[in-house]
């Protein structure tokens, strides 16, 4: 008999945890208190009230890179280095952020001369030695370094030199690079590059304490598009977990209903979260996210959230007035042409009636209340590669699209997933007007299954030769 598989949902009051069976059908439920400031701790506490001691897999939701940016609070200090030269210089590196978060990641910045192109030629050639000098320089107070190259998203190789440059100097550093996390705007993308580095002392810990306490399982965490990542992934790339706990919630509403299109709302104890399901996956904001006050190029949920005040009867029950609120904002969610169902879960979901005014369709899914882990459990773990292709002609626009694939599935190896088992789930192609000549933004999405825990070798034998 196969071992049952483990999602959990990490949340800052309850952590909800599923047991399900290789067909992914539920086995049982619980819902536990969180341990404070202790994500590890919840979720053994979780597993032990699932009353499972022996799991193959785990897919865990985290909320503590969130946390902790919130909190300013367990974060690296960063140097951060633009590679732009003159042209980049209008607006420095960041600018606007609250003067608290600044103050707990601030280690240095600099912007030095180089930066890539549209075209190969179109590149200018790095400063290495302006680069090493400002290694030197915040050699006493980085933690951490964030290398940002413009149009690097296209053609990163400057921002990998320039991390060989920073790591002889200073030596094993974390060096978060742009090219990996973020889309072609400068400054979000930046931005997403410093609060990736920040995070990473709370991750690797994170990952350290998660491999000690689930020792004979493969341990996945989510991640804000709704698809997993493996723990070394997590441990490369921290900032992606942002954002992670309403796609989990977004994912299972979908899991548990056989929707892929739908509105949901998830409702907590202080706040209803309300998003959308496009082909499964959480629609993402179009105009990017915030994170902790500062404008970020992360794939997150786009999300509109209702609080919830104290209303007669318990606690995160929503008054009268609130669930006119969530019936807006479901309103606003929905597409034009076709009035999508509302799926309702989390802890407080039965406080929202089925005859919700002005909803047609509103649905209360079994196992709604524990939704997050749900769609943990049932993600695939994910991996998206994005470029600006010239279109010259056929030959090189099919070239170029099939690089831009292998790029996807690439990526989604790295994460974890299995690569005899990866497909293409979504390619999206964005003309960019402002642009001289005939240019397209192409997106591709590529998922899978996680790749199997490899088995320990047999007792009595070594591989130490």
């Amino acid at each position: 008999m196969s071992r049952p598989r483990a999602g959990l949902d990490v949340g800052p009051t309850n952590t909800d945890a599923v047991l399900v069976d290789a067909a992914g059908h539920v086995l049982t439920a619980a819902k536990v208190s969180s341990v404070p400031g202790d994500p590890v701790a919840s979720v053994t506490a979780a597993l032990d009230a699932l009353g499972a001691p022996d799991v193959a897999q785990v897919a865990i939701g985290l909320r503590g890179a969130a946390s902790a940016i919130a909190r300013r609070s367990g974060l690296c200090r960063v140097a951060v280095l633009r590679i732009g030269g003159p042209a980049t210089r209008a607006v420095r590196p960041l600018f606007g952020w609250p003067a608290d978060l600044l103050a707990a990641v601030h280690a240095g910045t600099a912007i030095v001369d180089g930066g890539g192109g549209l075209d190969p030629e179109d590149r200018s050639p790095l400063d290495r030695d302006a680069v090493a000098r400002f290694a030197g320089q915040v050699a006493e107070r980085a933690e951490a370094v964030a290398v940002t190259g413009v149009f690097a998203p296209l053609d990163g190789d400057q921002e990998r030199e320039a991390a060989e440059i920073v790591r002889a100097e200073l030596g094993p550093l974390p060096v978060s690079l742009s090219a990996d996390l973020g889309t072609l705007g400068l400054l979000e993308r930046e931005n997403t590059t410093v609060l990736d580095a920040a995070l990473s002392r709370h991750a690797r810990d994170t990952v350290a304490r998660l491999s000690t306490a689930l020792p004979g399982a493969a341990v996945f965490v989510t991640r804000g598009d709704g698809t997993l990542m493996s723990l070394e992934h997590l441990a490369r790339h921290p900032g992606l977990s942002l954002g992670s706990g309403p796609a989990s919630a977004l994912r299972g509403a979908g899991l548990l209903t056989g929707l892929t299109h739908a509105v949901v709302a998830d409702v907590g104890a202080s706040r209803i979260r309300v998003g959308a399901l496009a082909d499964g996956f959480p629609e993402e904001a179009a105009h990017g996210a915030e994170i902790g006050g500062v404008p970020v190029a992360f794939r997150m949920p786009d999300l509109i959230q209702v609080p919830i005040g104290a209303a007669p009867g318990s606690p995160g029950s929503p008054a009268p007035a609130e669930l006119a609120e969530l019936a807006e904002a479901v309103d606003r969610l929905q597409p034009a042409a076709d009035r999508l169902p509302l799926v309702v879960v989390g802890g407080g979901a039965a406080a929202v009636p089925d005859g919700l005014s002005g909803v047609g369709d509103v649905r209360h899914p079994p196992h709604g209340r524990v939704a997050g882990a749900i769609g943990a459990i049932g993600s695939p773990v994910g991996g998206q590669a994005e470029r600006i292709v010239r279109l010259d002609d056929r030959s090189r626009d099919a070239g170029a699209l099939d690089e831009i694939l292998e790029e996807a599935r690439a990526s989604a190896v790295r994460a974890g997933a299995d690569p005899r088992a990866i497909e293409i789930v979504e390619t999206h192609r964005a003309p960019l007007a402002y642009l001289p000549g005939s240019f397209v933004r192409v997106r591709v999405r590529a998922a899978g299954p996680p790749a199997p825990l490899a088995p320990p070798p047999p007792k009595g034998l070594r591989n130490d030769r």
